[in-house]
């Protein structure tokens, strides 16, 4: 199977196999599929802003004539050499998937093809025959866990040649997350804000990213995770008025259910206590929601946290498809949630 787990994108895209001729980068996170995707094009040595070394398409326009993908794949550059062809916005595309069939059972040794794509299910005909290709790579982008945020975080923060205090990670942490282009945004404002201040605190976060924003979104994650829904129902009311971005609600649940799987797994297979699997938790929890965090372990089960984490990815993608909706869809995944926290300590009892 010609695929890499999310782990070990970063490492292959490093180090790329020549003899992969078409790479499929997908997945929800559409930033961190551009992201990546740019980063794989600079290792292939062309010049990009060439426009005879590289061809750009959006998958629309090769639905309606397919052939143009074969043809443009086929041709032997007038100045030599190889060429990248470049394409978007791929998906369900019957007609683009057909010419892409073509080209991965007879790759072309003069052009390298790169696709980008939305999310797609494991028996997506675009992955599936990508994935089964021995010419094929499908590189798969999920929502950035804390591991990887706290990379990107360092990354900018060393750019800027400044540092950040643990607290102030943390608290910055739980502000980012579900999509990369919009996480280095929200580094980028804080670096900013902070001018030639070479330490950053927890004021300097609270201050940037505006107190009734970030206060209304850990409230609306908290209220979620305990079931509170007249509570929730405020803190999102309260979020919307302050003009709080969809995606950062639901990266930041996203984060919170990541974490308590962890959690999860500490106590049903190694045997912790909920109240040693909090207080031993990496990154450290805040002290006054240790409480809530500790209950929440005792309420949602490993499966029921499954459950939550494939709405909030499902509902990532539904945002960034109908961004018109988002505030309904957010306000529709969070109270699902919270029911589905009420259900789970009414059985748990």
């Amino acid at each position: 199977m010609s695929q890499k787990k999310a782990h070990e994108v970063e490492g292959w895209i490093a180090r790329p196999d020549p003899s992969v001729r078409v790479v499929l980068i997908y997945g929800p996170d559409r930033g961190l599929v551009s992201e990546r995707a740019s980063a794989y094009a600079k290792k292939t040595g062309l010049p990009l802003d060439d426009a005879f070394s590289v061809i750009r398409y959006d998958a629309s326009d090769l639905e309606q004539d397919p052939g143009r993908l074969i043809d443009e794949a086929r041709m032997v550059s007038m100045f030599g050499g190889e060429r990248l062809i470049w394409i978007r916005n791929a998906g369900a595309h019957k007609g683009f998937s057909d010419a892409l069939k073509d080209l991965l059972e007879k790759p072309s040794r003069d052009a390298i093809t790169l696709i980008e794509a939305g999310d797609l299910k494991k028996a997506a005909p675009l992955r599936d025959m990508v994935e089964r290709a021995d010419a094929g790579m499908a590189l798969p982008c999920y929502v950035d866990e804390e591991r990887a945020i706290d990379t990107v975080i360092d990354a900018e923060l060393a750019r800027a040649g400044k540092t950040i205090a643990s607290d102030a990670r943390q608290a910055l942490r739980r502000r980012l997350g579900g999509d990369r282009l919009a996480t280095r945004g929200e580094i980028e404002k804080l670096i900013l804000y902070c001018g030639e201040k070479p330490v950053i605190d927890i004021e300097d976060v609270a201050a940037s990213s505006g107190d009734v924003s970030a206060s209304s979104v850990d409230q609306a994650i908290d209220a979620a995770l305990a079931g509170a829904l007249p509570e929730l129902d405020l803190a999102l009311r309260r979020s919307q008025e302050s003009g709080t971005h969809a995606q950062a609600i639901l990266g930041a649940a996203m984060r919170q259910f990541q974490s308590l799987e962890v959690l999860r797994r500490n106590v049903d297979i190694g045997g912790a206590q909920p109240s040693a699997a909090v207080a031993g938790a990496r990154p450290p929890i805040f002290f006054s929601r240790r409480k809530l965090v500790e209950t929440a372990l005792g309420t949602w089960s490993g499966a029921s946290i499954a459950r939550a984490l494939s709405r909030l990815q499902d509902s990532i993608l539904a945002t960034r498809r109908r961004p018109e909706l988002a505030g309904a869809i957010v306000r529709d995944t969070m109270m699902a949630i919270a029911v589905e926290s009420i259900r789970s300590r009414r059985r748990s009892r």
